[in-house]
């Protein structure tokens, strides 16, 4: 969840960050679920850092757009 926080300045972004990282860690979307089938706590830990970085990618844009 903190690597989806780098960009982030307010109060509305956290919230966006943090749904949107619910979201792709609940939904297991865009290869999140193979990544989850790794072996042992490798395969959990990476599917939280995948989740983090597409929550991340999609915050950076949402702020250029609004700047």
């Amino acid at each position: 969840m903190w690597i989806s926080l780098i960009f982030v300045d307010g109060i509305l972004l956290i919230l966006t960050s943090f749904f949107l990282f619910r979201f792709f860690d609940i939904t297991k979307i865009l290869g999140i679920n193979k990544i989850e089938k790794l072996n042992g706590s490798l395969g959990i830990m990476l599917d939280d850092i995948v989740a983090g970085i597409y929550t991340l990618i999609i915050v950076f844009f949402i702020k250029i757009i609004l700047v």
